[in-house]
């Protein structure tokens, strides 16, 4: 009998196209399908529709996924936004309530872009009060997507960190598509990542109740299909969904 795939819950946000609607790109849920080996449960970011608890129970991993929102400046004591900055608290409120419990209860949790902070605020961290520098935000964010996702720029991997472990090399080339980044790191975060031109933390990771937390501030689910290191990233979130299989084999000793 063919084994059950493990269950990933994906984070929705909340935006109106026309009129409100729970909205996630394709784009992160095909990987953990083609890639992760998982089944995916899209998660509303609506807190009357969600229970932590239950579904923390329901679920054997959770992406908490990359957007258009910011992460509210009160969750972190942040000042706030410029004109122009949106926000999405409900998406705050179920981001944090479920990937707290999730980490309570020795689950996987992982970030991408938005996803990222969000680990950072979870953990007592902060973000930036302002935009990062441009070669870390390519936009409008409804522009050409593909020169937007190629815009990129190098990051040093962390000696003996996972994603060095996972990639077999110390130096990436990442897209980057945000306007806030980390300030301060959030307490028990081990950086996994810098930005190698300013030093911007483009990578966290913990351990904190038995199960990987991983967040990292690019999208590796942009073409991951066709990059060896964005493949690796999704190899560490179906080890992690399956109850944290051996050290993963390098899947490239190459820049890409």
């Amino acid at each position: 009998m063919e084994r059950a795939r493990p269950v990933i819950g994906v984070l929705c946000c909340n935006e109106v196209a026309g009129r409100p609607v729970q909205a996630v790109a394709s784009r992160f849920v095909t990987p953990l399908a083609t890639l992760a080996h998982a089944t995916v449960l899209l998660v509303p970011a609506m807190s009357d529709a969600t229970d932590a608890r239950q579904l923390a129970a329901l679920f054997d991993g959770l992406l908490l996924t990359g957007s258009r929102s910011h992460v509210s400046p009160a969750r972190y004591g942040g000042t706030p936004l410029a004109p122009g900055h949106a926000t999405d608290p409900q998406r705050d409120a179920v981001a944090l309530a479920l990937a707290g419990r999730m980490i309570e209860i020795g689950k996987p949790v992982f970030g991408i872009c938005r996803g990222l902070q969000e680990i950072n605020v979870l953990f007592g961290g902060t973000l930036t009060g302002g935009d990062c520098a441009d070669r870390h935000f390519r936009g409008p964010w409804d522009g050409d997507y593909a020169a937007m996702f190629g815009h990129r720029h190098e990051v040093q991997l962390a000696d003996g960190g996972r994603l060095a472990r996972a990639t077999g090399t110390c130096r990436l080339s990442v897209n980057s598509v945000h306007q806030q980044g980390i300030d301060r790191l959030g307490c028990g975060l081990s950086v996994e990542a810098r930005a190698v031109d300013d030093g911007l933390v483009e990578a966290v990771s913990a351990r904190p109740c038995g199960a990987e937390v991983l967040g990292v501030q690019w999208h590796p689910e942009w073409e991951a299909d066709r990059c060896a290191n964005s493949r690796a990233f999704f190899a560490l979130i179906g080890d992690a969904l399956r109850g944290g299989a051996p050290e993963p084999t390098p899947v490239s000793t190459r820049r890409t």
